[in-house]
């Protein structure tokens, strides 16, 4: 297949104004048209944007699934605060029809898993929006332990009169499951014969090989503590959501921290939000923070994200740098730039045809390919 005449946005070599892209499920040739001989059977793209697909870094998609109350939520397991052994791979429901929603508004990839009622919740996984069966579908699994501190935890089990009740103790429990599976990964590497323990073997990787930590956190002290324990534990780490953020952008940006930054459509629904603003993407990247933009979705439906992206530069965010938030800065974040996130020889074709600009309003793919196969 080739797609010919378009102006290919690569977000990894800059903009080929009147380019071609070669592929069959991997990209296998871009370029110029004048290294181009056009053949009967390309898709003219006449002059439309050639795009690599969208990817939301933080979603809940199929986990907590559309029009379902209690059958089809399986975000939180609030039984226990500390449940790293469980993998979001044995909750998505692929069928759910906000996936053919996420196709049909050119998002491809996506990052789900559980959410933050837990101060360790489990292993969220990567993957496209379409495919056979949802084990085909996976492009990496898992993709990062979930971390929760914040409001989340505290009222989760503070309505059960059990730990955590405080900030203080959410923080606790997770340096205590930390500790646990250092010395149990070390004794591993030392050759002791230790019981097997599912909860230690799943937070070991984090020490065993070096699996992201995302960590759930709205408000200034919360992102700081989540810095503080990433630090102790010298942990590959993400901050999810980074609400208030922007009141501490140049701090942050001289942290290795990165940034998924949303949901921008919410109300401020609890007391953590209050300060929230669509404005916070663009002011840490303009910081240096490296920021993603996320749906959060369900919160804000999937479908949304790349509006999400455009109002965060009607809000002050530089237009390339909304765009590089839903494409290879994501998948930088999330370690799968080697298969999505641009246009380059190698990566899954995973490409999106748009007539006009995709952060607008109006704005729809006028074709949308997961790897090389038409899914719009």
């Amino acid at each position: 297949m080739k797609i010919i005449n378009a102006k290919i946005f690569t977000m990894a070599d800059g903009v080929i104004e009147n380019g071609f892209v070669e592929f069959t499920n991997k990209i296998e040739a871009v370029g110029s048209m004048k290294n181009c001989q056009p053949k009967a059977g390309d898709l003219d793209a006449k002059g439309a944007m050639l795009y690599p697909g969208f990817i939301d870094a933080h979603t809940h998609l199929g986990i907590l699934e559309d029009s379902l109350g209690f059958e089809g939520d399986d975000c939180n397991e609030t039984t226990n605060p500390c449940t790293p052994n469980l993998r979001a791979v044995d909750a998505v429901n692929n069928l759910d029809y906000c996936f053919e929603e996420a196709v049909a508004a050119g998002v491809t990839t996506v990052v789900t898993g559980p959410g933050s009622a837990n101060p360790v919740a489990g292993t969220s996984l990567a993957l496209k929006t379409k495919g056979d069966c949802l084990d085909s579908m996976i492009i990496k699994d898992p993709l990062a332990m979930k971390f929760a501190l914040g409001e989340n935890p505290k009222r989760v089990y503070g309505q059960k009169k059990t730990t955590p009740n405080t900030r203080m103790a959410t923080a606790a429990l997770i340096r205590e499951q930390l500790y646990k599976a250092k010395d149990y990964y070390e004794k591993q590497m030392q050759g002791e014969k230790i019981e097997k323990d599912l909860n230690l073997e799943a937070l070991s990787l984090l020490f065993k090989e070096d699996l992201p930590a995302h960590f759930h956190a709205h408000r200034v002290d919360d992102i700081f503590t989540a810095i503080r324990i990433a630090e102790e534990f010298n942990l590959n780490f993400a901050i999810i959501h980074g609400t208030q953020g922007h009141k501490t952008a140049d701090i942050l940006a001289k942290t290795d921290a990165v940034v998924m930054s949303g949901p921008l459509f919410s109300d401020r629904s609890k007391p953590e939000l209050k300060d929230a603003t669509p404005a916070t993407p663009g002011i840490l990247s303009k910081a240096g923070v490296t920021t993603a933009i996320i749906t959060d979705h369900p919160i804000i439906p999937i479908q949304y994200l790349a509006l999400c992206a455009g109002l965060a530069v009607r809000e002050g965010m530089d237009y390339n740098k909304a765009l590089e938030a839903i494409t290879c800065l994501p998948a930088k974040i999330c370690g799968i730039f080697d298969r999505v996130g641009s246009i380059e020889v190698g990566k899954d074709a995973d490409l999106l045809l748009f007539d006009q600009d995709p952060l607008t309003l109006a704005a729809k793919p006028k074709k949308v390919f997961i790897d090389g196969l038409s899914a719009l």
